[in-house]
C-alpha cells in the first residue's frame, strides 16, 4: 500500500496547483474549466483540511519525544496520529465524478431460455427494490416482456443522491441456480442475466449529432408479436458511428419513444467513453476488482443452499430471500472498501 506521506505529499502539490490555476486570469475566464477546476478544489478541500490536521498531530508528537518535559504527552499525540490515519486515506482516495449521476440499468435474460427471462425479471424486482430501500426513485424506460414470463430485456433509470455509485457494482453476469417450475425430475438448472449500469449522461458528457442518427419507426408488438398500437408510434434508433442500436414501443408517443432511446443512447455512448479511459489509464486495478462488463460472472445466487456469492470479493451470505428482497447494502460497502483498498495500493 503507498505510505500515507506520499500521498499527503501529492496532495499538497494537486491543492497549490489547482489554487494558482484558479487565480489564473485564462482559466477565470473559460467558464468551463473554471467550473472543473473550482469542482476538484472543492472536493480536495476535505481531505486537504485532514492532511493538515495529521501533520500538526506528527509534529507535536516528534516534539514531544525530543522534549523530555512533554514526554508525558507521547502516548495521547500517538493515539492522535493512529486516529487520523483511518479517514484520511479515505479522504486521499479521488472520488468517481460519475458517482453522483443517475444512473440507466439495462437487465437482459442470458443462457437458460424462459427460465433466464423469469431470472432477469426476478432482478429487475431485486434491483428497484434496492433503489427504494435506498430513497432512490425509479423511472421505468423500456420492457420486452418473454411469452413465459420475465423479459427478454428491460431498462429503467435510477434517480437521486449517488444513484451510480450505488448502483455501479450490479452491472455483470448474474447467475443462478435453481430449480425451474417446469423441472418436473427436481434438477438444479443453471440460467443467468445480464445487468448494465451506466450513468446517465448530459448532452455536454456525449454529444449526439442528427447527422450521426437514422431513426425508424414502426408499430409496437407484445409478446407472441401482435400488433399493440395501430400507429407507427415505435422508434428505433441507430447511431451509426458505432453501431449502437435502441429501440423504446413503451409510450403511446412516437415523441416520447424517441426521447428515451435518446437517453439511453447517450448513456450507452458515455459508458463506452469511460470504459475507453478506465482502459487506458487503469487496467490493472479494473482487472483485479472485476470490469463490470457484461460478460464477467459477478454474483452466483444458489436458492437450494439459499446462499449468494459475490465472486470479485469472495463474500458470500446465507440470506438468499433478504437479498432478493433488495438487501445489498453488505455487497455495496464490501466493493466500495474494497475499491478504495485498490486505488490506494
Amino acid at each position: 500500500m503507498a505510505a500515507i506521506e506520499d500521498l499527503v505529499t501529492d496532495l499538497e502539490r494537486s491543492y497549490r496547483e489547482l489554487r494558482d490555476r484558479m487565480s489564473d486570469p485564462g482559466v477565470y475566464n473559460d467558464h468551463r474549466e473554471a467550473a472543473e477546476v473550482g469542482r476538484r478544489l472543492k472536493e480536495l478541500e476535505e481531505p486537504h483540511r485532514l492532511a493538515q490536521e495529521w501533520m500538526q498531530a506528527r509534529t507535536d508528537l516528534e516534539e514531544a519525544r525530543a522534549d523530555g518535559d512533554l514526554k508525558e504527552l507521547v502516548p495521547e499525540l500517538e493515539a492522535r496520529v493512529a486516529e487520523l490515519e483511518p479517514p484520511l486515506r479515505d479522504a486521499l482516495v479521488p472520488a468517481d465524478p460519475d458517482d453522483d449521476k443517475d444512473a440507466i440499468v439495462e437487465i437482459r435474460q442470458g443462457v437458460g431460455g424462459d427460465e433466464a427471462a423469469l431470472w432477469a425479471g426476478d432482478l429487475h424486482r431485486m434491483l428497484t427494490r434496492y433503489a427504494d430501500r435506498r430513497g432512490l426513485k425509479v423511472e421505468e424506460l423500456g420492457a420486452s416482456p418473454s411469452d413465459g414470463g420475465g423479459y427478454k430485456e428491460v431498462t429503467f433509470a435510477v434517480k437521486g443522491p449517488r444513484a451510480f455509485g450505488t448502483f455501479k457494482w450490479e452491472g455483470g453476469t448474474h447467475r443462478v441456480q435453481r430449480v425451474p417450475e417446469t423441472e418436473s425430475q427436481g434438477r438444479i438448472h443453471t440460467s443467468t442475466a445480464t445487468v448494465a449500469v451506466m450513468p446517465e449522461a448530459e448532452d455536454i458528457d456525449a454529444d449526439i449529432r442528427d447527422e450521426d442518427l437514422k431513426i425508424d419507426v414502426y408499430r409496437s408488438t407484445g409478446p407472441g408479436g401482435q400488433s399493440v398500437n395501430t400507429t407507427d408510434s415505435a422508434v428505433r434508433v441507430t447511431h451509426l458511428p458505432t453501431g449502437l442500436v435502441v429501440a423504446m414501443q413503451d409510450e403511446k408517443s412516437q415523441l416520447q419513444n424517441k426521447q428515451k432511446a435518446l437517453r439511453v443512447l447517450r448513456a450507452r455512448l458515455y459508458e463506452l467513453e469511460r470504459a475507453k479511459q478506465q482502459a487506458e489509464l487503469d487496467a490493472t486495478r479494473r482487472s483485479q476488482i472485476g470490469s463490470g462488463e457484461r460478460a464477467e460472472k459477478i454474483r452466483t445466487y444458489n436458492f437450494p443452499e439459499s446462499r449468494v456469492t459475490d465472486h470479485r470479493i469472495k463474500l458470500t451470505v446465507h440470506q438468499l430471500d433478504r437479498v432478493l428482497e433488495g438487501g445489498l447494502d453488505e455487497f455495496t460497502e464490501g466493493l466500495d472498501a474494497e475499491d478504495r483498498r485498490r486505488a490506494l495500493a
